[in-house]
Formats: structure tokens, C-alpha cells, sequence
């Protein structure tokens, strides 16, 4: 646990800075400058990140205001949203997608998939871990944080009906696990369970990481 201002000042300084690059590589801008891409708002994996960069802004500018060392307490709930939703994006494409068949194994090594899949999840659970307030995680959070995952499922699919479940659409399902073609609805339903499931689970391993760094503290 760390109090120092100094050191949650450049901390957090250098995950915005990698923040933004891995905005801007979302957008395509380092693959193809004059063809941009307009659908990165699809992956579960940019929305997370975008989710934890806003609140790490939020911290550098509260930790830009205070004069003395200390906790960052900002917006503890969602905070620990943040921490599930990109460790589910780390495990998930670490361990399901970095690998698949069809995937080139170089695209794991553009900006944008090293930014967001691997530096800022790790560094933003470990600004958790080492910066924030802790004592702040409620028994009912790891619940109530599974409605972020739910409704992204919830709006790909709005997404695909308006686009008529056309096949050939721009990533209609971004992920394989939720493609009804390859899947079904059983399948799907499978998935999305067992995901659910875990990220729930996650939930509570990290309640009991809050009450553990609490007890040492």
C-alpha cells in the first residue's frame, strides 16, 4: 500500500499516456491511417479500457489536487468494475482468443492489442492493489458488477438484429463465443453462463483481496 503522491502522480501519468496511445491505436490510425475504423466501439475489449482510462483520469486529477500523501478513494464501486471487466478481457483473450486458428499471430503484437490486453489490465489491477482505499468493496459489488458484461452481450445482439444478423457485417459477433451461427443459442447460453459465472467469482477472489490487504494493513 502506497500513500505517496509523487509516486501515484507519475504512476497514474504513464497509464494515461498509454491510455491514449491505446485509444488512438483502436481507431486504427497505426494500421491505416486514411481507412479509420468506426466499429471499435464493438469489442468488450475497448470498452473496458476506455471505462478504466476515464476512471484513472479521474484519479491523476484528484491525485493532482491534494496537497498531502494518501489513499485514492475515488469512485470505489466503480473502480472495482473496472478491475473485473479488463481482467476479463486479459483472460479472455490471453487464454480463449490470442491463439485461435484463425487470428494472425502477429495482430497480438500491434499497439493496440499489447496496450489493451496485457500492459494497462496489469497496471490498472495493480493501481488497485497499490494506491487505492481499501476497506470500500461491499459483499453485494462482485453482483452488481456483472450488469457491465450483461448488457455488452445484451447490445451486441440489438446491434446484430438491427444489421439483420448479416454474416457479412463488420464484426456482427466480435467474439466467437457469442456467435449464433457457430454456437446456437445453447451454445451461446453455455458460454455466457460459464463467463458470467466467472467474472462473478473473480468478483468475490478480490473481495477477499480487499479484506486481506485490509487486515495486513
Amino acid at each position: 500500500m502506497i500513500k505517496s503522491r509523487t509516486t501515484q502522480l507519475i504512476y497514474q501519468s504513464f497509464y494515461c499516456a498509454i491510455g491514449i496511445i491505446g485509444i488512438i491505436a483502436s481507431l486504427g490510425i497505426f494500421d491505416d491511417v486514411l481507412n479509420l475504423r468506426w466499429d471499435f466501439y464493438v469489442h468488450f475489449t475497448n470498452l473496458s479500457n476506455y471505462l478504466c482510462i476515464g476512471i484513472v483520469f479521474a484519479e491523476l486529477i484528484q491525485t493532482a489536487k491534494k496537497k498531502d500523501d494518501g489513499f485514492v478513494s475515488i469512485a470505489p464501486f466503480w473502480k472495482f468494475i473496472g478491475v473485473l471487466a479488463i481482467l476479463l478481457t486479459f483472460l479472455v483473450f490471453n487464454f480463449l482468443l490470442a491463439g485461435q486458428a484463425d487470428r494472425d499471430p502477429q495482430a497480438n503484437w500491434r499497439i493496440a492489442s499489447i496496450s489493451f490486453h496485457v500492459i494497462l489490465p496489469i497496471m490498472y489491477v495493480f493501481d488497485w492493489i497499490l494506491f487505492y482505499e481499501h476497506k470500500k468493496i461491499r459483499w453485494f459489488y462482485p453482483i452488481a458488477s456483472v450488469v457491465f458484461p450483461v448488457v455488452y452481450v445484451i447490445f451486441v445482439y440489438i446491434r446484430a438484429a438491427i444489421l439483420g444478423f448479416n454474416p457479412d457485417a463488420p464484426y456482427i459477433y466480435p467474439y466467437f463465443f457469442l456467435n449464433l451461427e457457430t454456437q446456437g443459442v445453447s451454445g451461446v447460453a453455455q458460454w455466457t453462463a460459464i463467463l458470467f459465472a466467472g467474472f462473478i467469482a473473480l468478483g468475490y477472489i478480490f473481495y477477499g483481496i480487499d479484506k486481506l490487504i485490509k487486515s495486513k494493513k
